[in-house]
């Protein structure tokens, strides 16, 4: 695949700036992940931009990001964090962040928070009206199992806000609860203001390859569409299993098999609707 490609999906943390509780001790991942790197990887694969996503729910970590974007042009966006359950402190934190240009979403580590019940608060539902008011995606990460269904009846309750759906809400891959994922995605992509993430689909003990990866895949263009559809590498999360490279080959295949104009909106026009982020350069 030869075309231009903006990875909507990647993380960089720094172990001098915050802890990064969830991250495994003695684990690959247990270690800082640098801007530079990043760019090697993104550069090795033909990527030409990314944006960055929280890995953590604080202010020390979207601050960190949006200084990198300042330092690195390479960086198009900054998917940050903000206090949902605490609508004033999120709005204070919102003026704050978008002054920051970079800014071009929200995120929150839901598949970490203890509250099944997260996503229907009325605290947050109201900070999510804040998000839809500014023009901000919501990011939902690892929506599978506890939060996938739930995403449907907020796209209703809040239907200003766009909704992205990662790594296409972390499919059980090799589970007996794969088609459950399913029926759960179908549901959220009914909706028209949800868009889905091709990222973050490594499993453990399952394979990632072409034809691992193609049942998913095909039930994502069945869902939503390729214009409701970007990529994302996950890197670092990909590190474990072999780096940026091995996941980006057979997605690139995958998505290379598209339609032009299809393959377009997967990897730099769907990023570009949602995110607001400029076109790659050709």
């Amino acid at each position: 695949m030869s075309a231009p490609a903006v990875d909507t999906h990647l993380h960089l943390w720094d172990l001098t700036v915050s802890e990064y509780a969830w991250l495994p001790q003695g684990s690959p991942l247990h270690a800082t992940f640098t801007a530079e790197t990043a760019l090697a990887e993104l550069t090795g694969a033909g990527v030409s931009t990314a944006i960055l996503v929280q890995a953590e729910d604080s202010e020390a970590d979207t601050e960190f990001l949006l200084g990198q974007a300042s330092a690195h042009d390479w960086i198009t966006g900054v998917v940050g964090w903000v206090r949902l359950d605490h609508p004033e402190t999120a709005r204070h934190q919102l003026d704050r962040w978008q002054e920051h240009p970079a800014l071009r979403g929200i995120r929150h580590l839901v598949h970490d928070d203890p509250r099944d019940d997260f996503l229907a608060l009325p605290a947050v539902r109201r900070s999510l009206g804040l998000l839809a008011e500014r023009g901000l995606p919501f990011d939902v990460p690892d929506a599978w199992p506890r939060h996938l269904a739930g995403l449907a009846e907020l796209a209703e309750a809040v239907p200003e806000l766009t909704i992205v759906v990662d790594h296409l809400g972390k499919p059980p891959r090799g589970s007996a609860d794969y088609d459950a994922w399913r029926a759960a995605l179908r549901e959220v992509a009914a909706r028209p203001n949800t868009v889905g993430k091709v990222s973050g689909l490594q499993v453990p003990g399952e394979p990632l390859t072409v034809a691992a990866l193609r049942p998913v895949v095909d039930t994502a263009l069945e869902c939503f569409g390729p214009r409701r559809l970007m990529y994302g590498g996950d890197w670092p999360m990909t590190v474990p299993f072999g780096g940026y490279q091995p996941t980006w080959r057979v997605l690139a295949e995958l998505i290379g098999e598209l339609a032009p104009d299809e393959r377009a909106s997967v990897t730099h026009g769907t990023a570009s609707a949602v995110y607001g982020v400029p076109e790659p350069v050709r």
